[in-house]
């Protein structure tokens, strides 16, 4: 657990934008130093300039996070700068959905590579360092969708549900091992990112998402930005973690009616029922 913030270092993936533009923000606000991961290299060199105009100590690294040798290269880098790393917020991520049956293995690739390769090579690459400091605090972004799961986002949500028990997991095995270093696992409702823009970070070799026309595809995209401006923003969610962080706490639930969702679902598994659909509320939307 990291309960003094000031000095330590933060490496956030998928720093850039969202929820971990928001993190580095708030991270640096406390004092931190950072470290920012994005694939997006025009995106990454902004939010470091911005940052550092703020007083930031910022170490910038293009990073996809799905590649092994790029995270090894994060790690590196990040102790080549400031010795010690503390915070790993490993939250870049990526959303994809549609009929389980209607999707490619390229679709399932491009969601998996990122929203769980990711965090595994975040645990793999920081984990070693932590332990043997016996102190730092891992938060891995998750999802509502990974304690609920919602019809038409199959990859999403394996994927979330997968990073909900790799953090569980990984608490054990620290809580077993005697050591001081924490874990939290975020799971947000709907925040005010471009999640629905993620085909822009699409591997050319994994070609388009979906055989749409641009026309289509545009609408989409006007009524996705619609919806998502209305959504949480950022901010709030980093408050949330950036707190859980100091406080210790494990599940950070960014959304009011999140935990009717999941007594919903535990009610069915206890029950034997069908998996109930998640109501959109517990997400933050609707009435």
């Amino acid at each position: 657990v990291v309960k003094d913030l000031r000095g330590k270092v933060a490496v956030i993936t998928g720093g850039a934008s969202g929820i971990g533009r928001a993190l580095a923000e708030r991270a640096a606000a406390q004092g931190m130093k950072l470290v920012l991961a994005d694939v997006e290299i025009g995106a990454l060199d902004k939010a470091a300039d911005e940052l550092r105009a703020g007083g930031a100590d910022v170490l910038a690294v293009p990073t996809d996070v799905a590649d092994a040798e790029q995270m090894d290269m994060l790690g590196a880098c990040t102790l080549e700068r400031f010795g010690a790393a503390h915070l790993i917020c490993n939250n870049a991520g990526v959303a994809g959905g549609g009929p389980m049956w209607e999707l490619s293995t390229a679709d399932w690739e491009f969601v998996l590579r990122v929203n769980l390769w990711g965090v595994i090579h975040g645990v793999r690459v920081f984990g070693p360092g932590l332990v043997a400091q016996d102190e730092g605090h891992f938060v891995n972004t998750a999802s509502m969708a990974g304690l609920v799961s919602v019809p038409g986002l199959g990859p999403y949500n394996v994927t979330k549900h997968a990073v909900v028990t790799l953090s569980e997991t990984l608490y054990g095995e620290l809580q077993g091992a005697g050591s001081g270093v924490g874990v939290s696992v975020l799971c947000p409702g709907f925040v005010k990112t471009r999640i629905y823009e993620s085909d822009r970070n699409r591997p050319e070799h994994l070609g388009p998402s979906q055989q749409i026309d641009a026309a289509e595809r545009e609408q989409r995209r006007k009524m996705a930005a619609a919806f998502f401006e209305q959504a949480m923003s950022p901010r709030e969610v980093a408050d949330l973690v950036l707190d859980a962080v100091v406080r210790g706490r494990f599940y950070i639930l960014t959304h009011d009616g999140a935990e009717k969702g999941v007594e919903q679902r535990m009610s069915a598994i206890l029950s034997g029922g069908a998996p109930p659909v998640p109501a959109p509320d517990i997400f933050g939307q609707g009435d």
